[in-house]
């Protein structure tokens, strides 16, 4: 009840406070990228039940079939993202109680048909904005491993962790790391029926 009265708090106030920069983003997002400002998508949330995720949409449009998504990132769709300024309009859902200000972030259903027994234990808590996997690698870390800080927060969870959570997450907000994978792209969820990655041939002798 506590961990709530927080979330609803310091979601509101942020949300009346940033609304200024959010109508000006808003903005900004429909005169370069068009409409819908706002990019929603399902996501699993606490047990498994999903909830519609929003963000300011940082893509534009395809203008042919698979173009990759790294083409139709512009300029101001890397600063939102790179910022973490696409992840504000969230505030709503942790408002609404779909998400809470501190836990694992939400992943697609997909991705959570595909977890282990173990790995299900990442959806004993609240979603979260930000959280331990999120400031010790984010997308530059495995899935695995982010899973594995994920089930390590929900078993280390206190107010002393979340404080060091939030002070990390601030300094990141300062100098970004880990906003994408290798090579800019952000693999999916790696499953057991997923073949292991070829071994590399040996160099000639």
């Amino acid at each position: 009840m506590v961990r709530r009265g927080v979330d609803v708090v310091v979601a509101g106030l942020a949300l009346v406070v940033l609304s200024p920069i959010l109508a000006a983003l808003a903005v900004l997002v429909r005169l370069r990228l068009g409409s819908p400002v706002l990019f929603r998508q399902a996501r699993s949330g606490l047990h498994g039940e999903p909830f519609t995720i929003v963000k300011l949409r940082t893509m534009r449009e395809a203008r042919y079939p698979a173009e990759p998504d790294a083409d139709r990132t512009p300029r101001l769709g890397h600063l939102l993202r790179s910022s973490s300024l696409d992840e504000l309009p969230q505030l709503w859902n942790v408002l609404k109680g779909d998400m809470s200000l501190i836990g694992p972030r939400p992943t697609l259903p997909e991705q959570v048909e595909r977890y282990t027994e173990r790995e299900r234990g990442r959806l004993s808590v609240k979603p979260g904005l930000t959280g331990w996997a999120q400031v010790n690698g984010r997308n530059s870390i495995s899935w695995p491993e982010r899973i594995e800080l994920d089930l390590e927060y929900i078993e280390r969870r206190s107010l002393r962790l979340d404080v060091e959570i939030l002070r990390r997450t601030l300094r990141r907000l300062v100098r970004p790391e880990g906003i994408t994978g290798e090579g800019g792209v952000n693999p999916g969820y790696p499953g057991p029926e997923d073949p292991p990655s070829p071994t590399p041939p040996a160099p000639p002798a």
